[in-house]
C-alpha cells in the first residue's frame, strides 16, 4: 500500500498541472499495489479541486475513492494528540494537518513510500521519528 498525497490527487484531476504526467504514470506503475491515504487529504483535494479545475472533477475524484481507488484507514484514537506534536515539531516547513495525518498513517502502517507533489516537505519529515519517506512520484526525476 502506497501512502497518497493531495498532490498526486490534484495532479491527476488537473490535465494542467505539472505534474499529471508523472501523477498518471505513477497510478498506472503503482496502481495495482493500491493506495492509502487520510481524511485531511480528502478535504484538502476537494477543495482545491473546486477552487482550480471544477466541481466535476471533484465529484469525479470522490466516485473513484468512493468505488475503492484508494482506502482511507480510521485515524488511531490518539490521532488528533499526535498531529499536534507533529506541527509542533515542523512549524518551520510548517505542517499542515494533512500532511501530519499522513506521517500518523505511515507509522500505522509501517510505510514510507509516498506519491507526492510536495518534495521539499517530505524530505525533512520524518516517521517514527527516523524514517525517511520515499517520494515515488518525483525520486524518478518525473519532477520537482
Amino acid at each position: 500500500m502506497i501512502l497518497a498525497d493531495s498532490g498526486f490527487w490534484i495532479a491527476l484531476g488537473n490535465r494542467r498541472d505539472r505534474h499529471h504526467g508523472a501523477a498518471r504514470d505513477a497510478l498506472e506503475r503503482y496502481g495495482r499495489e493500491g493506495f492509502a491515504s487520510t481524511w485531511p487529504v480528502l478535504t484538502e483535494v476537494t477543495h482545491l479541486l473546486v477552487a482550480r479545475v471544477g466541481v466535476v472533477q471533484a465529484l469525479a475524484f470522490m466516485e473513484g475513492i468512493a468505488a475503492g481507488a484508494c482506502e482511507i484507514p480510521d485515524p488511531p484514537p490518539d490521532a488528533l494528540m499526535r498531529a499536534n506534536v507533529l506541527m509542533s515539531r515542523y512549524r518551520d516547513l510548517p505542517m499542515d494537518l494533512a500532511d501530519a495525518s499522513l506521517v500518523i498513517l505511515a507509522e500505522e502502517l509501517g510505510e514510507g513510500r509516498i506519491l507526492s507533489t510536495d518534495q521539499r516537505d517530505f524530505e525533512g519529515y520524518r516517521w517514527k521519528s527516523r524514517q525517511p519517506f520515499d517520494n515515488l512520484l518525483l525520486s524518478a526525476g518525473q519532477g520537482s
